[in-house]
């Protein structure tokens, strides 16, 4: 993993508690995600903190591994037990990506133009691990809207 890339993941897990608090208030307060506005705010943190400090593991993987997967069917699992529409777990996903990738800038982490061509070797990983993080939310909600239509 080259220099940026590592002090990348290690901000996300370094500030992990700081980075989940900036999400919970962002996913509470956002129009698409209206149902964590009546979520415990301390839930939302550590469904956020797991993500981060899961995250340094997923963004050093050559290819994705079970492990990731079964973390992201996990966070489904956990946010349809919350009582979140799967749009709405996506879209949290998208919020923890933007998110990640605004804290880094923030913190000048890519600040030279040397460092531009490692900046977008990360940003394209990280939004590789979203992809498959999305496919995989998606796919594990409608196993469980499924179980739940079974059980009816």
């Amino acid at each position: 993993m080259k220099t940026y890339a590592i002090k990348y993941v290690e901000l996300a897990e370094q500030h992990a508690g700081r980075m989940a608090k900036r999400w919970a208030m962002d996913v509470q307060n956002n129009v698409r995600t209206k149902r964590y506005k009546n979520l415990d705010e301390e839930s939302i943190i550590n469904q956020g903190v797991k993500f981060y400090h899961n995250f340094s593991k997923m963004f050093a993987e050559e290819k994705i591994s079970e492990a990731t997967l079964k973390y992201f069917r996990t966070y489904a699992q956990e946010s349809f037990a919350m009582g979140i529409p799967m749009d709405e777990a996506v879209y949290a996903l998208i919020l923890l990506r933007r998110h990640t990738w605004l804290y880094a800038e923030f913190q000048t982490i890519f600040s030279s133009g040397i460092d531009q061509r490692q900046a977008l070797d990360t940003l394209s990983r990280t939004i590789l691990i979203f992809d498959y993080a999305i496919y995989e939310v998606t796919k594990e909600y409608q196993a469980l809207m499924k179980k739940g239509k079974d059980k009816k």
